[in-house]
């Protein structure tokens, strides 16, 4: 059954990637603030898993292994899918996204360009004012020390701009 569209939620339908063999389609729905409701997660972690199981390769291997990473370093995560099928893990806002392509499994921060890096784990999309990511390629290892400490500041970083614009928000005189 598809949720109903709301006028304050936001609908993401999910469907086939270039590398997915089987129907992935479900619809997540979060509202404004970026909670997602019970159901459209577990449906989420579904279709996250069921693409772990399409890619039947090292990228799947390396997308299961981050996505365990990402849960160890933030067990409040909440699992996404949206935008045709991208795996996205969430709180306060989005952390990454978890892409997968021939050569590389791309994980991309929403807010990394703001992130400190001590262990220069991104290795793509530097040029950006906003996101930075990660590939990795077949053969790679991730130091999980350090991509966990980078989901913990994201999860920070997500969580003071929340603050943030709750405080602009309740500042703002009604007119």
């Amino acid at each position: 059954m598809k949720p109903t569209a709301h006028p304050a939620k936001k609908t993401a339908s999910a469907g086939k990637s270039s590398d997915a063999s089987a129907d992935a389609s479900a619809d997540v729905s979060a509202d404004v603030s970026g909670d997602v409701s019970a159901d459209a997660s577990a449906d989420a972690s579904a279709n996250i898993t069921r693409r772990i199981e399409e890619l039947a390769d090292w990228r799947g291997a390396t997308l299961a292994h981050v996505r365990q990473l990402i849960h160890a370093a933030d067990p409040g995560v909440q699992e996404e899918w949206k935008w045709m099928g991208t795996p996205v893990w969430s709180h306060d806002g989005i952390i990454c996204t978890g892409e997968s392509y021939k050569q590389a499994v791309k994980l991309t921060f929403a807010r990394g360009a703001s992130l400190k890096d001590p262990k220069q784990l991104f290795n793509a999309s530097l040029d950006g004012n906003t996101r930075r990511a990660i590939d990795i390629h077949e053969g790679e290892k991730i130091n999980e020390s350090a991509f966990k400490q980078l989901i913990q500041a994201a999860v920070k970083a997500n969580a003071e701009a929340l603050a943030e614009r709750a405080a602009k928000k309740k500042s703002k005189p009604r007119a």
